[in-house]
């Protein structure tokens, strides 16, 4: 039979090593993750690291470290399309990056344990629970940190509200304006409004700004010819 003829005793215990190494550490991995009630937690980590690892384990036997190589490369594209899965855009927050990062994590350390880097496998597990727990204080110690709107990168926008008929004449010279005040445009979109005036909506390319330069820009076209008022808005960059 095939499967006879086919079958190595320590081809066979060399998988095995592989997978259980695989299995060890996607569970500690996905251990923290279902501890912090993430979306992929447990069971999807050790599930991705064996896949991978399974899928290296396999080519390594049948093509040898070349055809290892390439099924490495599927696996990081494929992990991909996983990941995408469990990232989640709620209003303008975005949710799971982390999730899926460490889902591709999980792949690498299964796809090292079935290339027969065991070491490199458990020394990346390291790193991933490191990442996961060890910088969590950082991160929340640079969130409470006290900082100045100038010194962080965001959208702007800037709001103009013009009189009837004169929305085509102002976008050019609201145009002219932020770019003489160094503001650059990425887009104006006009609005119209209940009244008859109409919204002129610029908003700006991400940049760090001085407000105190773009306050003196907004009084600049308050004093354009037709505009009722102007404001600037500010929110996260993405």
């Amino acid at each position: 039979m095939p499967f006879i003829e086919s079958f190595q005793t320590h081809d066979f215990l060399a998988t095995l090593v592989s997978l259980l190494v695989a299995f060890a550490m996607g569970t500690l991995i996905g251990a923290e993750r279902q501890y912090r009630q993430r979306t992929a937690g447990l069971r999807t980590n050790v599930l991705v690291a064996i896949g991978a690892c399974q899928f290296v384990d396999m080519a390594m036997h049948l093509s040898g470290p070349d055809g290892a190589v390439r099924v490495v490369a599927y696996v990081v594209s494929g992990i991909g399309f996983l990941g995408a899965g469990v990232i989640m855009k709620e209003g303008a927050n975005i949710r799971g990056l982390n999730t899926a990062a460490t889902l591709w994590c999980s792949a690498a350390v299964g796809a090292c344990a079935g290339a027969d880097l065991v070491a490199q496998s458990v020394l990346l597990t390291a790193f991933v629970l490191a990442g996961n727990t060890m910088l969590r204080p950082l991160v929340s110690a640079l969130e409470r940190a006290p900082r100045s709107e100038e010194a962080t990168e965001a959208t702007y926008g800037v709001s103009a509200v013009v009189r009837a008929g004169g929305a085509t004449e102002l976008q050019g010279k609201l145009s002219a304006l932020l770019e003489a005040a160094h503001f650059p445009i990425d887009i104006i979109e006009p609005q119209d409004r209940t009244d008859g005036s109409v919204e002129l909506r610029a908003t700006l390319v991400n940049t760090s700004v001085r407000i105190a330069e773009l306050d003196a820009a907004v009084v600049r076209i308050r004093h354009l010819p037709n505009v009722v008022s102007a404001t600037w808005t500010r929110s996260a960059a993405d």
